[in-house]
C-alpha cells in the first residue's frame, strides 16, 4: 500500500523522518530519484537520514515502478518520494489505483532555470516550464493531489494553486 507519494526537492529531512513516516506509520521509505541512485554522497546522505526501524530503498524512477508491482509491495505501507512533479506524474501513470494520494509539498527552490521561466505557485512550489505542464496533467488525473507541508497543515489542491495559470 502507498498512502502518499510526496514530492521534495529535498527527499528526506527532518520533517520525513520525524513527522511524515510517523503520521503514516510508515515501515517503508522510497526514494525515486534517478541521481540519488548513482550519487554516492546524495545516496550516503539519505540513509544517515532515516530513523532507525524505517527500510529505505533508494531506486531509479524505473526501478521504483517495478517494486511497486512486485505483490509483496502491497504487504507494507510504503512511503514514496521524488523530488520533481515530472517523476510523480510518471509514477502515478505506471501504478494505477496503488497510490492513495500525491502531496507537492517542496518543490523548485534548487531549480536553475531562469527566473523568467519560473513562477511561485506557493511559499513552497515555485514551478518552470516542464514542472508547470506536469503538475497540470497532475492535477487532471483522478488521483488526490494537493499541497501540504506538515500533517497539522490544511490540505490545499492542487488545482485551487493552478488557477489562473
Amino acid at each position: 500500500m502507498i498512502p502518499s507519494l510526496r514530492i521534495d526537492d529535498r527527499l528526506i529531512h527532518g520533517q520525513i523522518a520525524l513527522v511524515w513516516s510517523k503520521a503514516f506509520g510508515t515501515n517503508r521509505i522510497v526514494v525515486a530519484n534517478d541521481k540519488a541512485v548513482t550519487d554516492e554522497v546524495t545516496n550516503v546522505s539519505l540513509q544517515m537520514a532515516v530513523p532507525t526501524g524505517i527500510k529505505l530503498l533508494i531506486k531509479t524512477v524505473d526501478d521504483a515502478v517495478k517494486l511497486f508491482h512486485d505483490p509483496r509491495a502491497t504487504e507494507s505501507s510504503i512511503f514514496v518520494l521524488t523530488n520533481c512533479i515530472a517523476d510523480a506524474v510518471k509514477i502515478v501513470k505506471a501504478c494505477p489505483g496503488m497510490i492513495q494520494s500525491v502531496n507537492v509539498a517542496n518543490v523548485g527552490r534548487f531549480d536553475t532555470s531562469p527566473s523568467s521561466e519560473k513562477q511561485v505557485l506557493s511559499s513552497t512550489i515555485i514551478v518552470n516550464r516542464a514542472e508547470l505542464e506536469a503538475l497540470k496533467e497532475l492535477a487532471a488525473m483522478d488521483i488526490p493531489a494537493y499541497q501540504q507541508v506538515i500533517p497539522s497543515d490544511a490540505k490545499k489542491p492542487v488545482k485551487d494553486l493552478l488557477k489562473g495559470h
